[in-house]
């Protein structure tokens, strides 16, 4: 072969590899358009709101359970993520908003049972609270259930209470009431979903934990006992809970700007 045909031939070998090399920057860019869309997110009742009083036998198994909730949900909106593109008209309904009503409906049932055991069980909309419907806008992973408001979530009762509402001292002892902190975060990143589910059931259980320990503690100490014993330590317990939340969300948005103090400070039911 000679010289100027090999250069010939060369040149061919280079312009296919060319080629080729555009048609597949091509099709990559072809992925990243399909996968750059902005896909629904999921838009569920909450549910802690309508459980009512819950009793303190119950307490650790409705914490578990809405945490549970917002782990559901956080599934489905990654699912809608991963999803897009696949199936006919009614996949979503089908593949993804169906099995989480199926999922939601026993979560829910288990937690009406639960505080049935010990106090009246609440008569819930489960058909009406396990449905979801789209957020066609996108907006990210959110978690509406707020695990971490113990007022609303964590309470005792009677039952608590030896069945009479009073305690081994023979009066009633106060309960601790702390400010809600899930309102207070913002918009949680996909990424910190899990850390931040967490730490809120966390917050209740020191809560629930400081409420046993006023039932266990009566008539220990002096003036100060409750402040020194239970509230300040719980205190400082829910500002590291609440900073390492901040901390979580801040690797992957913006650090919220909590006040720290404010809402790990308790006050007291009497």
């Amino acid at each position: 072969m000679n010289s100027s045909r090999k250069t010939a031939v060369r040149r061919w070998q280079i312009v296919g590899v060319g080629a080729v090399a555009v048609a597949l920057v091509g099709v990559g860019l072809g992925v990243a358009s399909a996968a750059e869309g902005t896909a629904p997110t999921v838009n569920c009742p909450a549910v802690a709101g309508k459980l009512g009083n819950i009793p303190a036998q119950a307490t650790a198994e409705i914490q578990r359970n809405l945490v549970l909730l917002n782990t559901q949900i956080a599934e489905a909106n990654k699912r809608l993520i991963t999803s897009q593109g696949e199936g006919g008209a009614n996949f979503i309904q089908n593949a993804i908003l169906g099995p989480l009503k199926d999922k939601r409906v026993a979560t829910i049932n288990r937690m009406a049972t639960a505080i049935g055991r010990n106090a009246a069980k609440p008569n819930l909309d489960v058909n009406g609270l396990a449905t979801c419907s789209l957020n066609q806008n996108g907006g990210g992973v959110a978690a509406p259930e707020p695990t971490g408001a113990p007022t609303a979530v964590v309470t005792t009762s009677p039952a608590a209470n030896g069945g009479n509402g009073n305690q081994a001292g023979g009066g009633t002892a106060p309960t601790v009431n702390c400010p809600a902190v899930a309102g207070a975060l913002g918009t949680i990143p996909a990424q910190a979903q899990a850390e931040i589910d967490r730490n809120l059931a966390l917050l209740n259980t020191q809560i629930a934990e400081a409420n046993k320990r006023l039932i266990t503690s009566q008539g220990e100490g002096g003036a100060n006992f409750i402040q020194n014993a239970i509230l300040g330590p719980l205190k400082d317990k829910r500002v590291a809970t609440i900073n390492r939340m901040a901390t979580a969300i801040g690797r992957n948005a913006a650090k919220p700007n909590l006040d720290v103090n404010g809402l790990a400070t308790c006050s007291l039911n009497s």
